[in-house]
């Protein structure tokens, strides 16, 4: 762990009552003062995007800025005030349309005070040094190998303000754009919705108010264009964090990150007015709904994996596809004596991905009032990427058959370890007779959602 995360972790379970009445102090003003623009010579200002390109030819290494007599200019992108950010300032290149970003690493809080969003801020690199921390181009003191944070006394000799507080606009992209280039930009991403297991019925999840949330609460958004998914992460010490998610769509304003592994693109708001979610017509798909009464006590189909390896599994006519061409698929694991189906797409390079696990044939003509449920175990979860569906026309090709998505909600795990099995159903199948196949379609990314998933004791009952 570097040395930036162990403060902040440090400082996140020492500080707690501190840093949280700041955080809510209403109080807290910019000042009102007149500020003159900073005499600095041009010739000494450097691009924002030649500091990035220093970085990427240093081959994993810090650039070290030494006697530098270099300024880097920026506009402040980020801002602590709602307490979603700590100790960093996140600067780009300009108010509109901007091309390289980086974070600014700093011992003190808070600092929206002096640096308020869209100020423009010169950064003297004398003494500093730049690299990647977290996943994203950090900007701050060298620490050993690691860019740690410029001490509180350097501030006002390190960042200087202009006079110049520019209004700035949003780069408006998509989840599919998501790369490395538009890490630490203030951008906007239109039709997106919380998943409908975190919002819908009774209940609803906050923003990181769970007794799960450790540091940060982690969300799935989706998108309703092309239903590709993104995290939401939010500070559990964020004035919002216990206000709960909306369940409309719409659109998000905020900074593209990395998680704290920096292995996860990440969204973060500045506060809640970041999420403008201002339509009441969700893009959900389509699930079968079954009205017919369900439940018996005749087992007509169950799997357990007990003893099987994923080749007996296919000669036994399971399905494992990988149909984005790449070789992650699922497999049989164990723990503890107990066997399961399980995929995880963590480190396995592929973007996107997309497997489905499908059940051998299953007879359903002379049975009724059947009903579906499975165990799901959610690992090191960073965005609920398995839906099950279900379908009574196999066409031999996952692709073109038709597919029926299934009224099931897969729960949501441990972000940082091993989660515990839960039951997912009894889920109602009884409207759909004849031959019918299950599936376990695995999508997301990596980078992106690459939640592990075991999957145990599949088992369809009636009469």
């Amino acid at each position: 762990m570097n040395s930036i995360n162990l403060k902040k972790l440090i400082s996140v379970l020492v500080l707690a009552v501190t840093f949280t009445a700041c955080v809510q102090d209403d109080d807290f003003k910019t000042p009102i003062l007149v500020i003159e623009e900073p005499n600095i010579d041009s010739n000494l200002i450097v691009e924002l995007d030649g500091i990035l390109g220093e970085i990427a030819q240093a081959n994993g290494e810090a650039v070290n800025f030494g006697d530098s007599d270099k300024f880097v200019a920026g506009y402040v992108v980020s801002t602590d005030k709602a307490g979603n950010f700590f100790e960093e300032l996140v600067i780009q290149d300009k108010p509109e349309n901007p091309t390289a970003g980086i974070r600014v690493v700093i011992d003190v809080n808070p600092l929206f005070t002096s640096y308020e969003f869209g100020r423009k801020v010169f950064i003297k690199l004398e003494g500093l040094s730049a690299g990647i921390e977290n996943g994203v181009a950090t900007l701050g003191v060298l620490s050993g190998d690691e860019v740690d944070q410029i001490p509180s006394f350097s501030q006002e000799e390190v960042i200087i303000r202009s006079a110049e507080v520019a209004t700035i606009t949003p780069l408006e992209i998509t989840i599919a754009d998501f790369s490395d280039d538009l890490t630490n930009l203030f951008i906007k991403i239109n039709n997106l919705q919380f998943n409908r297991n975190d919002v819908l019925g009774n209940d609803i999840l906050t923003f990181a108010g769970e007794p799960s949330d450790d540091f940060d609460g982690e969300r799935n958004l989706e998108s309703c264009d092309s239903g590709a998914i993104a995290v939401l992460s939010t500070s559990t010490f964020a004035d919002f964090k216990s206000l709960p998610l909306p369940a409309q769509q719409g659109s998000f304003e905020g900074v593209l990150t990395k998680n704290f592994f920096g292995d996860t693109f990440n969204l973060v708001l500045n506060d809640v007015t970041g999420l403008v979610f201002d339509n009441e017509n969700r893009c959900d798909p389509n699930v079968l709904e079954c009205d017919g009464t369900s439940g018996g006590s005749n087992i007509i189909f169950e799997e357990d994996f007990t003893g099987l390896s994923i080749s007996d599994l296919e000669n036994s006519g399971w399905l494992n596809v990988n149909t984005t061409g790449g070789s992650l698929d699922y497999f049989v694991g164990s723990f503890s004596g107990n066997q399961y189906a399980q995929i995880s797409g963590f480190n396995s390079g592929e973007s996107p991905f997309e497997v489905w696990l499908v059940t051998p044939e299953i007879d359903l003509t002379a049975s009724s009032a059947e009903e579906l449920a499975f165990d799901i175990q959610a690992n090191f979860d960073n965005g609920n990427i398995l839906t099950p569906f279900i379908t009574d026309n196999f066409t031999g090709d996952v692709t073109t058959t038709e597919w029926v998505q299934l009224d099931a909600s897969i729960p949501n795990g441990n972000p940082s370890g091993f989660g515990s099995f839960e039951t997912v159903g009894p889920v109602n199948i009884s409207c759909i007779d004849g031959t019918v196949r299950i599936a376990f379609r695995y999508a997301g990314a990596d980078p992106g959602p690459t939640t592990r998933y075991h999957i145990d004791n599949i088992s369809i009952s009636g009469n």
